[in-house]
């Protein structure tokens, strides 16, 4: 599941549109409403003459209402601007009980199929954090398909992720930390004007950074991948206070992915946060 609207768009007629449509509150000419308000999302924009021609006959409303697909959308931050704007649509035609409705209906919708959204009243989808990361790793695997190289560091990091199901050893563990490190590292070198190779040099060339702390706070990452024993290198075994273990992997998972938007001019910081237009 990909946590998006644009891929359970079709669920939405059974679980929100035809609930919506019974409820005794809900008027005929709902469906004329609520298209005249999808129309928006369209990724083909319709002709006012055809419009027109639809939102007159509430029945044809409600067939191409049912009919509209996900393909037919501009994308998931068309179809939330959408969802957000149907609850004043509702609202508006029909008062608050049928509003109050749509909105559980909506709630309940993006619990069961786990969506990267929190609502909130009025009606406002909210990213999630969750949901954030979600899309963050989601955009990284797609990014790194597009390059062979790239796509073979990605597939070996997730392979030792998946490792870890039948062996969590602390050499296990080291090796997912360095396939994560060989992976940013690689993609850094794509940013513009970075000719060095390795990550904590990569650093000093990349212009993205806010503060310079915030640079130096994955050169120590690196620098901690580097001289711990057994990650990257031989190490410094005095350096190591205790035995690698499934904390390490856990955190140094989510701090060395949280630096990719800095790390590549290839990531859209607004999609991951929103959503594809």
């Amino acid at each position: 599941m990909r946590g998006e609207f644009v891929a359970v768009w079709d669920e939405t007629w059974p679980n929100i549109w035809e609930e919506l449509s019974v409820h005794e509150a809900a008027p005929k000419d709902l469906f004329s409403d609520l298209y005249r308000e999808l129309s928006k999302a369209l990724k083909i924009p319709l002709k006012p003459e055809l419009l027109a021609e639809v939102v007159r006959d509430s029945a044809l409303s409600r067939e191409r209402f049912a009919k509209m697909s996900a393909g037919d959308l501009a994308g998931e931050r068309s179809i939330v601007a959408f969802l957000e704007a149907a609850y004043t649509t509702v609202d508006e035609s029909a008062g608050e009980p049928l509003s109050n409705h749509y909105f559980n209906l909506l709630a309940e919708f993006v619990e069961k199929f786990s969506l990267r959204y929190d609502l909130r009243r009025p009606c406002i989808l909210c990213p999630t954090l969750p949901g954030v990361f979600a899309s963050l790793l989601r955009d990284l695997r797609a990014l790194t398909s597009r390059d062979a190289h790239l796509a073979g560091l990605m597939r070996d990091f997730e392979n030792a992720i998946r490792d870890l199901r039948s062996d969590c050893s602390d050499g296990r563990i080291k090796t997912c930390i360095q396939k994560q490190v060989n992976l940013l590292e690689a993609l850094a070198r794509t940013c513009p004007g970075v000719n060095r190779k390795t990550l904590g040099a990569i650093c000093d060339q990349v212009k993205t950074w806010p503060h310079q702390e915030v640079r130096e706070a994955i050169k120590s990452l690196y620098g901690f991948a580097s001289d711990y024993p057994g990650i990257r290198h031989g190490g410094t075994a005095a350096n190591a206070m205790r035995t690698i273990d499934m904390r390490d992997m856990v955190a140094m998972s989510i701090l060395l992915a949280g630096f990719t938007p800095y790390l590549s001019d290839q990531l859209d910081p607004d999609i991951v946060y929103r959503g594809a237009r």
